[in-house]
């Protein structure tokens, strides 16, 4: 035996900062796709988001997105659905130009970074495009188009104390959840679910 055998999931990282916290999926609606989650895969409970206008880089030129996610952590990754609503380019929408057949499904993979500029310049080094760059106050990301070769946007989140401790939180609510109310329309008294009022 040349080493000790680890268990599932806690094998070492790569070298680097190639740790993939999250996986994220382009749907239709995203109240449907969560209970579609939850009902096929056992994921939940989906926290579900403000839906929110954020200014970014898109291609070379300064637009909006608008959106609405939501997420649920899956053992050690966690699952974010995204619905664009945003008229005109995005790189949510890219997926449909790209993939006619299939507009919607599997986008991306995120990681998080300590240092943001390195990490976006090692993908740019490798001849890859920035896609997308979104340089809120606080906290930088960024959306490198990997596509061709991968399949798959990679997306670059900058790492940031107050990210992280809403990290946890998703994680601890998912780690103990008893499967009640598997989609939380998140408020700033706590959530609601689908249907009740506002």
């Amino acid at each position: 035996m040349t080493g000790p055998v680890l268990p599932l999931f806690e094998q070492r990282w790569p070298k680097g900062e190639f740790r993939y916290f999250q996986l994220g999926f382009v749907v239709p609606d995203l109240m449907s796709a969560a209970a579609r989650w939850v009902q096929v895969f056992g994921v939940g409970p989906f926290h579900i988001m403000p839906r929110v206008q954020s200014s970014c880089r898109y291609r070379g030129a300064d637009t909006n997105i608008d959106v609405r996610i939501g997420v649920a952590q899956a053992g050690p990754v966690q699952i974010e659905l995204i619905q664009d609503y945003t008229e005109g380019g995005s790189v949510f929408a890219d997926m449909a130009t790209q993939h006619a057949r299939h507009p919607f499904g599997f986008h991306q993979v995120s990681t998080l970074t300590r240092d943001y500029d390195a990490k976006v310049a090692h993908y740019l080094d490798q001849n890859y495009e920035l896609a997308c760059e979104f340089t809120n106050p606080g906290q930088r990301v960024a959306f490198i188009d990997t596509v061709a070769e991968f399949g798959f946007f990679t997306e670059i989140v900058e790492e940031k104390p107050s990210f992280q401790v809403n990290l946890a939180k998703i994680t601890r609510t998912c780690q103990g959840w008893d499967g009640t109310d598997p989609i939380r329309i998140l408020t700033r008294e706590g959530y609601r679910l689908p249907g009740e009022p506002n």
